[in-house]
């Protein structure tokens, strides 16, 4: 069993979309709540994570350039992660199929947990 990050992004309008008035926030958050209750009933939850703020910046190379706002290439925000367990990465995948963030447009990204060398 191993560890994997889900990184959750979404362009701003997605998520002016998805949190645009009270009833769709709270709507969004019941499914959020639910899909992670699902996965810490299961087991699965290693780590609930933490929402991260929609502003930043981001340090590349050695001169240190530093760009306003914390974007990949497509103007994604990164907007929070959690921790799972699951047996590969396949598996890890899968679970991240209930995530409500991929009915508002956004995606998650699912990267393995590297264990560092003793």
């Amino acid at each position: 069993m191993g560890e994997f990050v889900y990184l959750f992004r979404a362009t701003e309008e997605a998520q002016r979309e998805a949190m645009g008035t009270p009833e769709r926030a709270q709507q969004s958050m019941q499914r959020w709540l639910a899909w992670i209750r699902q996965l810490e009933a299961n087991g699965q939850l290693s780590n609930p994570g933490q929402p991260l703020a929609t502003t930043g910046s981001v340090v590349r190379g050695s001169k240190r350039l530093i760009t306003d706002g914390p974007y990949v290439e497509a103007k994604d925000l990164v907007l929070g992660f959690i921790i799972v367990k699951a047996r590969d990465l396949a598996q890890a995948v899968e679970l991240s199929t209930g995530c409500p963030m991929l009915e508002g447009g956004g995606s998650v990204e699912i990267r393995p947990v590297a264990k560092l060398p003793s």
